[in-house]
């Protein structure tokens, strides 16, 4: 009997978390981008020499496995990694890492370890079993602000949110402290994807849950606490939103199906048009997705790119897409890696993508083969020049099919 009433509470406690509150006050609007008239763009482009993307490595840990990459931009220009190592994932010997990528020489710094189990289960004065998935910020006072996965119950289901800051750029941080995202159970809340901003200088963090449900949520976040949330998607099938703003008040959410295989296989859109308090479900974008995590930006000039697993089942093929906002149809414009041609046991992985855009560079992060992250770093010029000789050639293959 004890059991049932304890279970009883639990999922009491665990629907009255996944609410909101309707009376909170309206939010602010988005941190919207700045875009470039056609015009503007025209004579950049005219200007413009045509860089041609520059691939590398994350700097090697000695470890056996290494996954779920993430970036920021420094002050000085320069580029911050992150990602996990150890001998698996969910190992208890898995620890974040942290590189400088420096952009004059094109070299990165030699790794460091941000944090381990260990030193969190400390902090937290709680049991952790591992870490995993960190998201880097730029919180309103200029300091970085990490958010990462710690599990101290069961599988990536159980997890919850911890978060750190550091003053000077990444080379020191403060002790971890857990996010509060439900007042009774606080479990299965997970990040994967980048931050936004708010005009009121708060940040936006696209969150998601495994446990009961599969769905992901948009957490208000002031400093170290979480003041509001909002619910993205609904149901079980749909995780890591990725979340581009056009507007003030509108977004777009991109989300990693889990669907069964009876459904479709695609890529599952959330839209809200009041600054993310309410979010509606559109149609899928025609792209497949084989329950795999996607990346991608809003470029100035307005034009989409996302990084995705274009395939029904599998990790092996990593592709690069974008589509201009008066267009129906998105282009593949560049084939990342491709093993899809090789027998099923000599297939790679190509996983977990990650990417931001500043201002004419666009840096891409994605696990390799579980054994090494490749970096790419490309020229917002060039993506736009590969997506016009995408689309003529799209054109060109249905007038010749006329």
């Amino acid at each position: 009997m004890i059991r049932v009433v304890a279970l009883c509470f639990l999922l009491l406690a665990t629907v009255l978390g996944f609410l909101h509150l309707d009376s909170h006050p309206a939010w602010a609007p988005f941190q919207a981008p700045e875009m470039v008239s056609a015009e503007s763009e025209s004579i950049h482009n005219a200007k413009a020499a045509l860089i041609q993307p520059k691939s590398d490595w994350l700097p090697d840990t000695g470890a056996a496995s290494v996954h779920a990459a993430s970036l920021i931009a420094l002050k000085d220009d320069s580029l911050r990694a992150f990602w996990f190592a150890g001998s698996r994932e969910g190992a208890a010997d898995v620890v974040i890492n942290s590189a400088v990528f420096n952009p004059h020489n094109n070299t990165w710094s030699e790794p460091t370890v941000v944090i381990d189990r260990v030193a969190t289960e400390k902090s937290l004065a709680r049991y952790i079993a591992k870490l995993g998935n960190p998201v880097p910020a730029r919180a309103t006072d200029g300091r970085l602000q990490l958010f990462f996965v710690t599990v101290s119950i069961g599988g990536w289901a159980g997890s919850s949110i911890s978060t750190m800051s550091s003053s000077d750029e990444g080379l020191t941080w403060s002790k971890p402290q857990r996010l509060i995202t439900s007042p009774f159970t606080n479990l299965s809340t997970l990040v994967k994807t980048p931050a936004i901003s708010f005009a009121d200088s708060r940040l936006g963090l696209p969150a998601y849950h495994e446990w009961i449900g599969k769905f992901g949520e948009l957490l208000r976040i002031d400093g170290d606490q979480v003041i509001d949330k909002r619910r993205m998607s609904s149901g079980r099938s749909a995780i890591q939103p990725l979340v581009l703003v056009d507007a003030p008040e509108k977004a777009q959410a991109y989300f990693r199906q889990t669907r069964g295989s009876s459904k479709p296989h695609q890529i599952p859109v959330s839209e809200t048009q009041n600054a993310g308090q309410s979010w509606q479900a559109q149609a899928d974008l025609p792209i497949s997705n084989p329950n795999a995590a996607i990346t991608g930006v809003l470029l100035p000039n307005g034009l989409r790119v996302l990084v995705a697993n274009d395939l029904e089942a599998g990790r092996s093929r990593l592709v690069m897409l974008a589509k201009d906002i008066s267009a129906t149809q998105w282009q593949t414009i560049e084939v990342l890696e491709d093993d899809e041609a090789l027998a099923a046991e000599q297939r790679r992985e190509f996983s977990y993508p990650y990417m931001i855009a500043d201002g004419a560079q666009v840096d891409l992060v994605y696990t390799w083969d579980r054994k090494k992250i490749r970096h790419i770093r490309f020229d917002a010029n060039w993506i736009k020049q590969a997506y016009s000789n995408a689309q003529a050639k799209s054109v060109s293959s249905e007038e010749s099919k006329q």
